[in-house]
């Protein structure tokens, strides 16, 4: 079982993850955690490059395709290895976040972002993707406070493009993206994402 879990920067994806892995793990399931950019040796060097904000000449082409190196090292180095073992495998972020990020938001167009995904993970995809859905002000608020990225120093009008196209990726997708209100305290955000892993898992 592969799951993902997606949302715009703030929305509290990270800590969902881990909670949910946790739970997991308490029920005797073998769980592997990962997180895009960054899974890997590989991944980390990549990250540092397209987060630090002195980086702000980077092109979109080569943006997209640096996230695309860094997962296809992901796919090959930590997520086929674990699910042939048999583990869920919970990503933060997979191709969702570039389709979203890049396609939508830098404006290079779904198609471009598909036909590299089908390069770099040559049919892998999730089983489950959970939406951390927040209002844009209120993840931009929590993502500041920790310290703002070169990513999440993009301004609100391009977050919500980013979001907007969130929203059209689950009604597109229905079966697979669900999302999640995430607004509220941890604990009742982990709640409901709990309602739906647990369900899926059955």
């Amino acid at each position: 079982m592969f799951i993902t879990f997606e949302g715009i920067d703030g929305s509290g994806k990270s800590t969902q993850l881990a909670l949910v892995a946790r739970r997991l793990r308490d029920a005797g399931r073998a769980v592997v955690e990962t997180v895009e950019p960054g899974g890997t040796v590989i991944g980390r060097k990549i990250r540092q490059i397209l987060l630090d904000p002195e980086h702000s000449a980077l092109s979109p082409v080569a943006e997209l395709l640096l996230y695309f190196a860094a997962r296809a090292q992901n796919v090959d180095e930590v997520i086929q290895p674990a699910l042939r073992r048999g583990a869920v495998v919970l990503s933060d972020r997979f191709t969702d976040s570039t389709l979203v990020y890049q396609g939508h938001g830098r404006g290079l167009g779904a198609d471009t972002v598909l036909a590299l995904d089908r390069v770099a993970c040559r049919g892998l995809a999730p089983n489950l993707t959970l939406f951390l859905d927040i209002a844009v002000d209120t993840a931009l608020d929590r993502a500041r406070q920790r310290g703002a990225d070169r990513m999440e120093a993009e301004d609100h009008v391009f977050y919500q493009r980013v979001r907007d196209a969130y929203h059209a990726l689950s009604a597109a997708e229905p079966a697979r993206v669900i999302p999640i209100d995430a607004t509220g305290s941890p604990d009742a955000v982990a709640a409901r994402v709990w309602t739906v892993v647990s369900a899926r898992l059955k």
